[in-house]
């Protein structure tokens, strides 16, 4: 047996709801804060994986806290403190029905849009006599609507205004911040030899003022590509070298299971649930550039009960 963090009850002081999501468990403290705890839970094709991913949490929650402090002179973010190394809390805010999708090259959802034709996406032109994987001439918008069940649907920012789901002066305001995130997050990557791709960002507002929300530049959100060997692969149409979690889509693909219906999730044995963790670990060090340190998963709930507790009371 892992000691991996799978599920969580917690009843922390002035708690008024939990949701449970795919990965991240979110605590409503008083409709002021919130406590987000990243488990050790996998997802892919939208199924939640059997197995846990020991430090997959730690992992997570530390990349998305490196990042927003080294954005908050761009625009003012959720959180508050890191009181566990799998715990962000941070203010709670109201969330825009939209996702702020900016990709920087032509690759995933958007390469098999063009591939089938379309020169169009979001509202937004993509030129003609493109590869995949090619860089664009510059970062391209491509918001998605925040569905409550199902799947994201891509939107234009025409249609996002004229519908109202965001005014017109706040959604120029998250184009905004959109793009200087992108950029900071650009140079942070290659920094490290990486290349960020394409990469979402949620926000929220409170007593009227936008606040980034939710992880940012995680492997869960975002697409890396090595940038040593981009180039030559480019020209030859090979696969890019990723920092994702697509070797785990990978497996499941090669064990037969793609989400669909009939199909049985294959059995992660221990061995490859610890290589899972070791590349998540390695994923952290090239992000980062920092050395990973593991924390104590004896008695995760009680240390995470514990910690956020104590956090709460100096509130």
């Amino acid at each position: 047996m892992t000691k991996a963090l799978t599920r969580t009850d917690f009843n922390f002081p002035k708690q008024k709801s939990v949701y449970h999501g795919k990965v991240r468990d979110v605590y409503n403290i008083d409709d002021e804060f919130l406590v987000m705890v990243v488990s050790d839970r996998i997802s892919a094709f939208d199924v939640i994986l059997p197995e846990g991913i020991p430090y997959k949490g730690q992992v997570l929650n530390q990349i998305a806290s490196k990042f927003l402090d080294a954005t908050a002179d761009i625009v003012p973010n959720w959180k508050i403190a890191t009181p566990d190394p799998n715990v962000t809390v941070g203010h709670a805010c109201e969330p825009f029905k939209v996702e702020m999708v900016i990709r920087g090259y032509l690759t995933g959802h958007a390469w098999r849009e063009y591939k089938s034709g379309k020169r169009s996406l979001c509202g937004v032109a993509l030129p003609e006599g493109m590869v995949e994987n090619q860089k664009f001439p510059a970062p391209i918008l491509t918001p998605t609507t925040k569905a409550d069940e199902g799947h994201d649907e891509d939107i234009s920012r025409e249609a996002i205004i004229n519908s109202g789901l965001v005014s017109k002066e706040d959604y120029e305001m998250l184009e905004d911040y959109t793009r200087k995130l992108f950029q900071r997050g650009t140079e942070m990557a290659a920094e490290k030899g990486l290349i960020l791709v394409d990469t979402k960002y949620e926000f929220g507002k409170k007593d009227g003022k936008i606040y980034l929300i939710d992880e940012i530049h995680t492997p869960d959100s975002s697409r890396y590509f090595y940038a040593n060997g981009y180039e030559e692969r480019l020209e030859k149409g090979e696969a890019q070298k990723q920092l994702s979690k697509e070797f785990v889509r990978q497996w499941l693909i090669e064990n037969g299971f793609q989400g669909k219906e009939g199909q049985t999730i294959p059995k992660m044995d221990q061995t490859f649930v610890a290589s899972v963790s070791e590349r998540y670990i390695e994923l952290y060090e090239n992000i980062t550039g920092d050395e990973f340190v593991k924390s104590d998963i004896d008695q995760i709930q009680d240390r995470i009960a514990a910690n956020v507790t104590n956090f709460l009371n100096t509130l």
